[in-house]
């Protein structure tokens, strides 16, 4: 095999052609979520940070729905994922091989073949793997540098067999081979020093090693850990790259493993926010996704979800027990025991406790949003409130404006949605219904118990009640032997 010149280009191939049946899932298994971002986008968002020239997925199992999930992806970033099928499950160095279909004959330079499922793989580590790669330069460049780590129950993993034997000095001993724990001998198990399925190769290397693979062992397929071997036949150089931290490698293959790296991620998240000035009061009990942005001085109370892109400003406080997800929310606000999502609360704003916020809601500056109330698609202006026990739907409320308790903003007819519009410094009784459509101008009142079926000018007053009915002696008439009827007639006689 002839030496390539360093160029420092350098691709990546990620491989996601895996079926993953220990996840016992009708989803593929690297389309499972944790952080709020599936196993394959953490694969390649961390692939991404190093900008490498090419990025290539490696797909089979499902493969549309796969694709179409590493499209997502890609937007994201901003960049093409090349996608390069392959056709059988043929092994990992046949799915090495297909990955190389995705690359320029006359690439030369780095590729990283790196895993799907590995969610805490980030951008650097894979620099650290790529420095240890280039270390060395000349005849003692290296062919292929593969990551490991020490394992406390190494069952499963391919063993690292150093020149020496077991128990040589991993930080000097070169690396002979990988052995995959179906074909080690029993002094090769005894090996704790595994192998975490991550490399850098030299393109030339990958090339022609790849050619050279067989299926001559236990499971029949193409094992990529049999290159190390090939390139140690040709006299060339194999790196190890032996992380501090196996959780950074650490691959899933059932629930159990997406909820511990799940844990360990949010830990991770949770502990960066709070050395950023963030007040986490609970850190067991917050759960923070990867693409939420936190302010400064934000106070997170314990029992709290932030999902998605949501973003928080300065001194905001949210919590306890609050769900959000791709909520926005102004400077200094509050958000108390509410369940939302798609919403956008303006600065000094107030919102529950227990309040829903559906997509669409608006609160802007210094409003509220208060006890037992549910806002959809609704634009409220600043200073408004909506205290209580009320659901606010298909609507826009001007500023300054009081909307009374148990209101009911009545947005469907059966068929078609409807709107409301409320002009600012208006003030609503209590127990009133927006018939919608519906325009109420600014400055305008409306009495308690009222049915809005017809548009208000501003500054009217707006009841739909008649005068109130008296019957004296009602109930101990027509409700005689009843403990209320027994207390009215005992009020009677002392009156």
């Amino acid at each position: 095999m002839s030496e390539e010149p360093s160029t420092g280009s350098i691709a990546v191939i990620v491989l996601a052609a895996g079926a993953g049946t220990r996840m016992k899932s009708k989803t593929p298994k690297i389309l499972h979520e944790i952080g709020g971002r599936s196993l394959v986008g953490h694969a390649l968002h961390g692939a991404q940070e190093l900008h490498p020239d090419h990025l290539i997925a490696v797909v089979s199992h499902e493969r549309e729905r796969v694709t179409a999930a590493i499209e997502q992806v890609a937007a994201e970033l901003g960049r093409t994922v090349t996608i390069a099928e392959q056709d059988s499950p043929l092994g990992t160095g046949d799915a090495a091989r297909a990955g190389m279909t995705g690359l320029p004959d006359d690439f030369t330079g780095t590729v990283i073949v790196t895993v799907a499922d590995a969610p805490l793989l980030d951008g650097q580590t894979l620099t650290e793997l790529i420095a240890e790669h280039r270390r060395t330069d000349g005849d003692d460049a290296a062919a292929v540098t593969l990551t490991s780590f020490i394992a406390d129950d190494p069952t499963g993993y391919g063993r690292i067999v150093r020149a020496g034997g077991p128990g040589v000095d991993i930080a000097t001993a070169d690396v002979l081979a990988i052995t995959e724990h179906k074909d080690a001998t029993p002094a090769e198990r005894a090996i704790t020093e595994v192998n975490a399925g991550i490399y850098a190769f030299s393109a030339d290397m990958l090339r022609t090693g790849i050619a050279e693979l067989s299926t001559d062992n236990v499971q029949g397929e193409y094992y990529i850990t049999d290159l190390v071997a090939i390139a140690r036949a040709a006299g060339r150089p194999v790196h190890a790259f032996t992380v501090a931290d196996p959780s950074v490698v650490a691959g899933c293959n059932d629930r159990v493993q997406l909820a511990a790296l799940g844990a360990e991620l949010n830990r991770r998240i949770v502990e960066r926010h709070m050395r950023a000035g963030v007040t986490v009061v609970d850190p067991a009990t917050t759960w923070i996704d990867v693409d939420v942005v936190l302010g400064q001085d934000v106070r997170i109370e314990p029992g709290t979800q932030l999902h998605g892109r949501c973003v928080v400003a300065d001194d905001a406080v949210i919590g306890p027990d609050t769900t959000l997800t791709d909520v926005v929310i102004g400077d200094g606000a509050q958000v108390i025991r509410t369940h939302g999502s798609g919403a956008v609360i303006g600065a000094g704003a107030t919102v529950g406790p227990f309040a829903y916020l559906r997509p669409g809601t608006d609160l802007g500056e210094h409003g509220k949003i208060g006890t037992f109330v549910e806002t959809k698609n609704a634009q409220i202006g600043t200073g408004t409130k909506v205290p209580h026990l009320t659901y606010v739907g298909d609507a826009e409320i001007g500023e300054q404006t009081n909307i009374g308790a148990s209101s009911v903003f009545v947005n469907y007819d059966g068929v078609n949605k409807h709107k409301t519009v409320i002009g600012s410094h208006c003030r609503t009784g209590s127990d009133n219904m927006f018939v919608a459509p519906l325009t109420i101008g600014d400055g305008a009142y409306t009495g308690a118990g009222t049915v809005l079926r017809e548009d208000v000018p501003a500054g009217a007053l707006a009841v739909s009640s008649g005068p109130q009915r008296t019957i004296p002696d009602w109930v101990v008439a027509k409700r005689p032997g009843t403990p209320a009827a027994d207390a009215a007639r005992d009020a009677q006689q002392n009156s």
